[in-house]
């Protein structure tokens, strides 16, 4: 792993990329902090973080884009499955030479605090908790990118469909309010997401009888549970689209909070996709 990890961040930093990444977090932070706490005087750090959050929608894809579909378009991911070392282990890798990638900019903002404590009184276990709220959900994001990199060979692709995921887990807020809670809203919502599902099943595993019969389980024990008890139901697309809402579990940590669920599903996400990663990989290498 630890060879694959110093590939990894040596190809970053021998590149554009790596450096594009750095500069460009630092520099939209830096706008940022500049107008909101150096010129506006505002005190809490953690204010500046939570507006400069839509970086990751635009630097995650830049960052993760290659890290599997170069590979993959190029052939050398053969090098991957005879390796002497276990997928879990490049992969994580991988994904810890990009998480390293992400802590050198984090190191310089750890920095800013101290600036704006020459200037007045600040709250530095505020101003920390956030920073590290932002670093988790930086490593959160680039665990799905690493995933959505694992599935396709291009990395246009793979770029394109990391940022609609994410942009679709920044507004996921606002799409909920568009949909009515009532008990057919949220069963209608959720026979829309099993087709979805039955599309992902048939692309990863191209057998039509596995998901005729996975979309009929899906849509049977909806139906059925509907049929039983629709109450079930009331607000339930609401609190499952919750679950996908990566900017939200951010926001505890905006007020200084040490907020331990925000910590399990940063790391939940993580572990996770970094987990369909492994098994993405493991599929083409049995294949």
């Amino acid at each position: 792993m630890l060879a694959v990890y110093k590939k990894e961040l040596r190809g970053y930093l021998t590149s554009m990329i790596g450096y594009v990444f750095i500069a460009f977090v630092l520099a939209i932070v830096g706008v940022y902090f500049t107008a909101y706490n150096l010129t506006s005087a505002y005190p809490e750090f953690g204010v500046t973080l939570s507006a400069v959050s839509f970086v990751f929608l635009i630097i995650t894809p830049v960052l993760t884009m290659r890290i599997l579909a170069e590979e993959k378009k190029q052939r050398t991911d053969q090098l991957l499955f005879t390796a002497p070392v276990s997928v879990w282990k490049i992969v994580c890798g991988k994904y810890l030479g990009m998480v390293t990638i992400l802590f050198i900019p984090m190191a310089i903002i750890c920095t800013y605090p101290l600036i704006m404590g020459k200037y007045g009184t600040i709250s530095y276990p505020m101003a920390y908790t956030a920073i590290f709220g932002f670093f988790l959900m930086g490593c959160g994001n680039i665990a799905v990118g690493l995933f959505l990199s694992s599935i396709t060979e291009s990395q246009i692709i793979a770029a394109v469909l990391t940022f609609a995921v994410l942009f679709i887990c920044n507004v996921i807020q606002g799409i909920e309010s568009f949909i009515a809670q009532t008990a057919s809203a949220s069963l209608i919502s959720i026979l829309i997401m099993a087709v979805i599902l039955c599309l992902i099943i048939y692309r990863m595993t191209k057998d039509t009888l596995v998901t005729i019969i996975a979309g009929l389980v899906m849509a049977g024990t909806a139906i059925g549970l509907f049929l039983w008890k629709s109450s079930l139901f009331e607000g339930a697309i609401q609190k499952f689209m919750e679950i996908f809402n990566i900017t939200g579990h951010f926001d505890g940590f905006v007020g200084g909070v040490l907020d331990m669920s925000g910590i399990v599903y940063m790391v939940s996400i993580i572990l996770i996709f970094v987990f369909l990663t492994v098994q993405s990989i493991q599929k083409r290498r049995w294949s």
